[in-house]
Order: C-alpha cells, then structure tokens, then sequence
C-alpha cells in the first residue's frame, strides 16, 4: 500500500512540486492538501493547481482534518504555521515532516520540545545532496584542524524573505561542533568597514540574494596556500521535494521521535 501524504502549503511553489512527485510516485499517495486561511487555491483540487490532473483532493484550510490517522504530514510552509501543524501533530499522535525554515529562538524552544512526542523529521534542507554535504564537512574539518579558516557562503533567489538561509546556519552549526567552536560567539555575519584581522575562531557566514537562485551552498576551507571548497548546488526544487518524500516514506516506519535527514540516510 502507498503511503499516504498530506501537502501543507499545497498551492505554492515547494507544494505544487510535492502534489506532483506524489502523483507520479507509486509509493506514495496523496491524502490531503491543506492551504493559509483565504488563499484563493482553496477548494480547487491540489492536482490540478499543480498541473497534473485531477486528484481528487481539494485544497483546504482545516490542516487537522485534512491529516487523516494514517497519513504524513509534508510541510515546507513558514515558520509560524509549520509549528502551528506541528502542534496538531503532536495533539492527534500524527507523522509530520518540515522543512520550513526561519524560526526565532522562542520558536526553537517550542519546537525542540514538542517534536520527540511524535514522529518527526525537521530538517532545514530535504536535500539528500546537503545532507552528504554536511558529513564531508564533518569530517573535512575534522582531518583539517586549525590551520584552516572555515566559510560558509550561500545564495538564494530574490524573494526568499529570511537570511542566511537556514542551511548555512545548519553547516555552521557543523563546523562549531567539528572544531570545538559556538557557533553563538564565533559567527560572523558580513564584514563591513575595519574589521581587524580574522580571528582564528571565526566562521564567516555569507549571504547573497538575486535572480531565481534555487539554492547554493560553499563551505570554504582556507589554508596557507592551498584552499579546499566544498560545493553543492540545487538545480530545481525537485531535489528538496524528493528528499522530504524520501523522508516520509522512512518515518512511517520508525517509532516516535524526532528525527533528521541523517538518520534517513543512515548517516548517524
């Protein structure tokens, strides 16, 4: 049996790319859609909003009756309504998968202590490519030590609203742990104006916006003569969308807890 899924943010761009991978998959299918009270997608049917027929499933804005007992939840919204679905997650003992980024410290709070009392995958980047990423940067700052300067630049398309991106603060967190850094004290956002030397704590976080970037990641190993850069590049949002679909289809068989793309990987 296919495993049913349930889009959040049906009618936007990461949900149309959801409800039309779900289509198309014969591992998954699609349960509900659920849009933000008085988007204009509500009651039009999910597929044909994406593009690829009708489904039979019309959008909503009810989320916990569009998450049917069996069904996971795939969210790629914003931050306040994917921890408001995650919330109703928790209530109704549902499966929820978010990759919505941008939420502030209060939020993380709540989140951290909400996600372990269901099943739960957050993750800032789906990607199965990011997710590689983030080990070879592990274990590159690892075996690299000290002598070589960590950056972390990314670039995103003009209208992504939150910055850096949710991923390069990911792969900072990366490097503060591989090399015994806070990431809290040692981040560096920008430099602008006399700035001094770098100091050797620092990890420089870069972000830069335009065009329809998808999404580019470099993390920048910098040595005395010689410079080790570590790159990936999203070419559509279809790598995000199938990463999360990937994501669901493994949380179904776990029990309760939160999880990460790492552990869909088997990466842990």
């Amino acid at each position: 049996m296919p495993t049913r899924m349930t889009v959040c943010g049906a009618a936007g761009r990461m949900g149309r790319t959801l409800v039309g991978l779900i289509a198309q998959s014969d591992a998954a299918a699609l349960a509900g859609a659920v849009e933000a009270t008085g988007h204009p997608g509500l009651g039009k049917d999910a597929g044909e909003v994406a593009g690829v027929g009708h489904l039979g499933v019309p959008i909503v804005d009810d989320f916990a009756a569009a998450l049917s007992p069996d069904a996971v939840a795939l969210d790629f919204t914003n931050a306040a309504a994917a921890l408001g679905h995650l919330r109703a997650a928790v209530e109704r003992g549902r499966s929820i998968v978010i990759g919505a980024t941008g939420f502030n410290a209060q939020q993380q709070a709540e989140i951290e202590r909400l996600a372990p009392q269901t099943r739960c995958i957050i993750a800032p980047n789906m990607s199965v490519g990011i997710t590689v990423l983030q080990r070879l940067v592990r274990e590159a700052a690892i075996a690299l030590g000290g002598d070589f300067d960590p950056e972390v630049v990314e670039m995103h398309h003009r209208m992504k609203v939150d910055a850096p991106s949710g991923t390069a603060l990911a792969l900072g967190r990366t490097l503060a742990e591989a090399t015994g850094r806070n990431l809290s004290t040692d981040a560096v956002y920008g430099r602008q104006g006399m700035v001094g030397q770098r100091q050797q704590k620092e990890i420089g976080i870069m972000a830069l916006r335009g065009g329809d970037v998808v999404g580019d990641h470099t993390v920048v190993f910098a040595g005395l003569g010689e410079r080790l850069e570590l790159t990936h590049r999203a070419q559509s949002r279809e790598c995000l969308a199938r990463g999360a679909i990937r994501a669901a289809l493994w949380l179904v068989q776990q029990p309760v807890g939160r999880y990460g793309m790492a552990d869909v990987l088997g990466l842990r």
